[in-house]
């Protein structure tokens, strides 16, 4: 046979037009997305202007925007918003409406359902029907609203949207609302805690419940012999689903969940400067892009430099030169998980109040990408919507019928003002010079639940609870499932503002926050899922100790401490147990390494990631036999798990330590050695027999995620990370993950920090994350990603002169003619 004659000359040509036909859409590639890139320079015409504004970029893409009257201002700062962030207002637009799987298809029609249940919509159109249209909040809402809906009809759409198929709609101030409800929800950890308080104590018992910390009595106080609320198996599992759905609900649609945060205010009495000091860094899952736009706003009788989130045109973090202020959330209950009775002879109906109520039922429809649309029926009982039929389709027919009451969703909620007029507060907030503006601004805010702390160079620092507070029945403990047959869910009415935890100008001289219990001082309880105390304690022992005056360098290093006492309350009791381990010289001097350490989450230690894979390890041997593979998962998503854990060690004879499965009964001894064997084991088939190589900045990294980077190959070309992270769950520098396994992969902390010495405002320092746009290939994508994890700060400028010294470009937006 002959063989055909080998040309290397018609190989290389074909291999050279290859080459050239990659290269040549490479280039059409990159042409098209440098067509998408927001324009820093020229001039735009820019309809319903009054007049011209200008815009001054600086290195960090921040636009400092001049406009000779507000409404011009805030439609500046939607197009100018839109252009860096549409995506992202996309994004959340459609998780608040439950509209995501139209896009992504049907792996998020649960997540849809579930949304549309919550009512957000519904609840956003009726605040917008209350609203006062001729308010300046609400004109400066539709301003902003009309600055974005023009940038989307006169550009090029995002990638994303030609990636995924996104056609183009106006955004509306219902959207706005909306996404303000899913800000409220993302506070919320009832979802992932009360179904797992439920189970441990229906189905193991009070002796089991007794190592979470629970400030009220778990039955509360007897008030007949009425037989106790008891759930079935059946609904359980379904509780169990939900709250693995809101617990995973962000990382399906790839937005930031809120988690926690820190802020402080010092007065002048204890800084170097004589003048208040403000630090906070509200603690947000990382995303790409970043959760805040920061905008410099300019127009006669008001200045701000703020820190906006997606479509909402009034800051949420802000200062200027005389007052500032910072939040953080509150963590307040104010949800409650409600069982209904149904009336036996008519399903449609519900016990309440002493008789027979019928449910109201609407029809819905989700659109799903490549498939047929999916008719719902959602219903909801005088308590709220039933959210078991988030799975009605399978385990939730059989079962208890479980309804959500949510303050958000309370129609003026009994407040003297009309309905959560959250818009309202904010703007007032953006406003707030004095004590008296900000407490007024603060009273406005009924939920979500937050802690503003503020500071202004008159010499004022204070601090307020915001939330509408609810007046539950007094035999009954929130953080289980309520029965409402019983009238377990009524309310009688709210608290007064004036009864929240606040303070103004207290005589130690300076306000915290840091997601703790707050003390009342009216004496009220509030049933909350507060954070660990430590991390509070840590800022306020150092706030309270110290021994040299605060500015901005000291105070850079107190938010960036690593440290806290919470490795000493779980290492001390178990100290004697794991000395009497023994084993080999290797795990002897781990052991003698891990109780000599001072708690501190530095990159090059080995301690912090021997430390939290033998609290994994601990949790996981004492509980997971008890409460099952899905319930045990759910508990470790729980802030309730840090509170049980120092509990549980120091208490040996609790019934936790006995393993289910087996015949004989553990001792806490035997759990604990076999706990410590496992992380050795882990740590090894990890990270190598080395245990030198087991350092903290190996084992704790972060990666900025973008919605469309959970698929690969598209990670490598929207994502950031991973990157070696100090600081751990709960410390100060608070980079936070779930307990479990090593590795362990950042998911929330500071999404800001913001310093601000009123001496000098207008040297105020803060930094992002990532960076100011969402675009891809924009220099300012991700161009702060590496001071943020070095603990760098940047400039956030208010002076003329020292914006236009480091301004980049310039853009003027003119009136249509």
């Amino acid at each position: 046979m002959k063989l055909p004659r080998f040309r290397p000359k018609s190989v290389l040509l074909t291999l050279l037009a290859t080459l050239m036909l990659a290269g040549l859409l490479v280039g059409v590639g990159y042409w098209v997305l440098l067509g998408k890139l927001p324009q820093r320079q020229g001039t735009l015409v820019l309809r319903n202007l009054h007049s011209e504004v200008s815009v001054a970029w600086d290195e960090r893409g921040v636009p400092h925007i001049q406009a000779g009257n507000e409404a011009d201002l805030y439609r500046a700062l939607g197009f100018l918003h839109a252009q860096d962030r549409l995506f992202q207002m996309e994004m959340v637009r459609r998780l608040a409406r439950g509209e995501l799987a139209e896009i992504l298809g049907p792996k998020l029609l649960e997540l849809d359902r579930l949304f549309r249940t919550l009512e957000l919509r519904h609840r956003a159109q009726a605040m917008v029907a209350s609203m006062d249209p001729h308010s300046p909040a609400w004109k400066a809402l539709v301003a902003y609203l009309d600055g974005i809906n023009q940038y989307q009809e006169t550009h090029q759409q995002p990638l994303e949207f030609d990636l995924l198929g996104i056609p183009k709609r106006p955004f509306s101030p219902e959207d706005s609302l909306a996404v303000a409800g899913y800000l409220a929800y993302s506070f919320a950890a009832a979802f992932r805690t009360e179904p797992v308080l439920s189970f441990v104590r229906d189905q193991l018992g009070a002796a089991y419940l007794k190592v979470f910390d629970l400030d009220l009595r778990p039955q509360g106080v007897l008030q007949s012999q009425a037989t106790p609320l008891r759930l079935t198996p059946d609904d359980h599992r379904t509780l169990t689903r939900l709250g693995r759905l809101s617990h995973e609900a962000f990382d399906l649609a790839g937005v930031a969940s809120f988690e926690g945060s820190n802020a402080w205010a010092v007065s002048g009495r204890l800084t170097a400067s004589g003048k208040p000091l403000l630090a906070g860094d509200p603690h947000i899952g990382f995303a790409a892009p970043a959760v805040w736009y920061e905008a410099h706003l300019m127009a006669p009788g008001f200045e701000l430099y703020g820190h906006h989130q997606a479509l909402n045109p009034f800051a949420l973090l802000g200062h200027n030169r005389t007052f500032g202020w910072s939040l953080t959330m509150f963590q307040n209950d104010d949800m409650d998980l409600v069982a209904e009775k149904i009336n036996p002879e008519n399903p449609k109906q519900v016990w309440h109040q002493g008789g027979w109520v019928d449910l109201q039922e609407r029809q819905e429809s989700i659109q799903v990408k490549g498939q047929q649309s999916v008719p719902i029926v959602l219903r909801r009982s005088p308590n709220g919507p039933l959210i078991h039929e988030v799975f009605s389709e399978t385990l939730a027919s059989k079962g208890t019928p479980i309804a959500l009451w949510w303050t958000f969703l309370q129609p003026s909620a009994g407040a003297a003002q009309a309905d959560n007029p959250l818009l309202q507060a904010f703007y007032e907030l953006n406003r707030a010079d004095t004590l008296a503006r900000v407490r007024s601004a603060a009273s406005k805010i009924h939920a979500p639940g937050l802690n503003l702390v503020w500071a202004n160079a008159a010499g004022d620092i204070g601090w307020w609870a915001a939330a509408l507070l609810p007046q539950r029945p007094a035999h009954v403990h929130p953080a289980f499932i309520l029965d409402g047959a019983r009238g377990e869910a009524e309310k009688t009415g709210f608290h007064p503002f004036e009864d929240n935890p606040q303070e103004e100008n207290p005589a130690r001289g300076y306000v915290i926050s840091a997601n703790q219990q707050p003390a009342s001082a009216k004496g009220l309880t509030i049933p909350g899922y507060y954070n660990l105390e430590d991390r509070a304690q840590q800022i306020d022992n150092q706030l309270r100790q110290a021994k040299e005056k605060w500015d901005l360098q000291n105070t850079q290093a107190l938010q960036l401490d690593t440290g806290y006492r919470y490795p000493e309350r779980v290492l001390r009791p178990l100290a004697p147990m794991l000395q009497a381990l023994g084993g080999n010289t290797e795990e002897r001097q781990l052991i003698a390494l891990l109780l000599q350490w001072d708690g501190r989450h530095d990159k090059d230690l080995v301690t912090p990631t021997l430390f939290n894979q033998l609290l994994y390890q601990l949790a996981r041997e004492a509980m997971a036999d008890e409460l099952g593979p899905a319930q045990f998962k759910n508990l470790l998503g729980t802030r309730a798990l840090d509170s049980a854990l120092p509990r549980l060690i120091a208490d040996p004879d609790s019934p936790w330590w006995d393993r289910r499965d087996t015949a004989m009964k553990e001792s806490q001894m035997d759990i604990v050695r076999d706990a410590w064997q496992a992380s050795l084991a882990h740590l090894r088939a990890t990270f190598g027999s080395d245990p030198g190589r087991w350092t903290w900045g190996k084992a704790h990294t972060l990666t900025h995620v973008h919605p469309l980077g959970r698929q690969k190959p598209l990670h490598l070309l929207f994502n950031l990370g991973p990157q070696p992270m100090p600081g751990g769950r709960e410390t100060p520098n608070n980079q936070s993950y779930a307990i479990g396994p090593a590795p362990w992969a950042v998911s929330y902390g500071p999404s800001t920090r913001r310093l601000i010495d009123f001496a000098n405002p207008a040297r105020s320092l803060g930094i992002n994350p990532l960076g100011q746009s969402g675009v891809l290939l924009d220099p300012h994508y991700a161009d702060q990603a590496i001071d943020y994890a070095r603990g760098t700060y940047r400039a956030q400028r208010l002076d003329a002169a020292d914006i236009a010294a480091h301004t980049r470009s310039k853009l003027l937006l003119v009136p249509a003619s």
